[in-house]
């Protein structure tokens, strides 16, 4: 699920976001959506344009009653496209981190609902990017939602055939230190594959969760492939600055970005020891989410 673009040059912009977050943009970047079609928000809309805008400015726990109350907010407003907009942005900010269960729901709720009144077209033979979404949330997130359309069903058909993908990937890199890695060369060790840049924040702030990690799995056969798609001379300084000693190699082509088919960022994939992938996130982890993920690796 493409993520995180508030800081995105145009070029990363047409580089990242796919079909998932074309309406989730609209409330991040509006000025450059503008250009293309003029928004016009309602008066019941536009406070809760700027409140989803401002969610990362937030406090963790703060952040998680907002997402509920803007949930319930949107859910009873008219039907009309920005409550699209509005139901989808705030499901795209709504995995950035550990909020809660209820929270993610009521937004699954709301976008369900949304969706229900407003169904969207395919998008070139795909799901649209709001059904995606949708199906993100309930494949990853565990939630529910009553929602029983085609559209629904192709995007939850759509992960799968993802996922299943994914198991049998294989890339090999070099890492700033000039030492190669080849993913099928790690069976035996428990890898987690994270995909950041230096310019999103929920990366940056996952990083030293990531770091504490690291130094507590290593003796135990757990590396980190963090791998980038910017060019040497971001990277580099960004990772002496932070002080990370995982290892980190760079995308620059994406090839291994399409590989994994990432849209947006960050995403993590953790594999066993067997090389079968267990735990995925689509998005910014805590400390503890990281925990639960690597405990399915039998890390613990």
């Amino acid at each position: 699920m493409p993520k995180h673009f508030s800081l995105l040059s145009s070029d990363s912009l047409a580089r990242i976001l796919g079909s998932v977050v074309l309406a989730a943009v609209v409330l991040l970047v509006p000025a450059a959506q503008a250009q293309q079609q003029e928004i016009v928000w309602s008066a019941q809309e536009a406070p809760l344009h700027d409140q989803i805008r401002k969610l990362r400015s937030l406090p963790d726990d703060v952040r998680a009653t907002t997402t509920k109350s803007l949930a319930l907010q949107i859910r009873q407003l008219p039907a009309t496209p920005n409550k699209v907009r509005l139901a989808v942005g705030l499901a795209n900010l709504s995995t950035e981190g550990d909020f809660g269960h209820d929270p993610l729901q009521e937004v699954a709720t709301t976008l369900a609902d949304t969706l229900r009144q407003q169904p969207q077209p395919d998008d070139k033979g795909q799901p649209a990017g709001p059904y995606v979404e949708l199906a993100t949330l309930v494949r990853y997130e565990h939630v529910q939602t009553s929602l029983d359309v085609p559209q629904f069903k192709a995007a939850m058909a759509k992960l799968e055939a993802e996922d299943l993908r994914r198991q049998h990937v294989d890339f090999t890199l070099t890492d700033l230190q000039g030492k190669s890695w080849k993913l099928s060369d790690l069976h035996g060790k428990v890898v987690l594959v994270n995909f950041w840049a230096t310019w999103c924040p929920p990366c940056r702030k996952e990083m030293p969760d990531l770091e504490a990690l690291y130094h507590r799995f290593k003796e135990q056969g757990f590396v980190i492939l963090a791998i980038s798609d910017e060019e040497l001379d971001k990277v580099k300084p960004f990772i002496a600055e932070h002080n990370i000693t995982y290892p980190v190699m760079l995308d620059p082509g994406r090839k291994v970005n399409d590989l994994f088919e990432v849209e947006g960022i960050p995403k993590s994939f953790v594999y066993n020891r067997e090389g079968k992938l267990v735990a995925q996130s689509i998005d910014m982890r805590t400390q503890k989410q990281f925990l639960e993920m690597l405990a399915q690796a039998g890390l613990q």
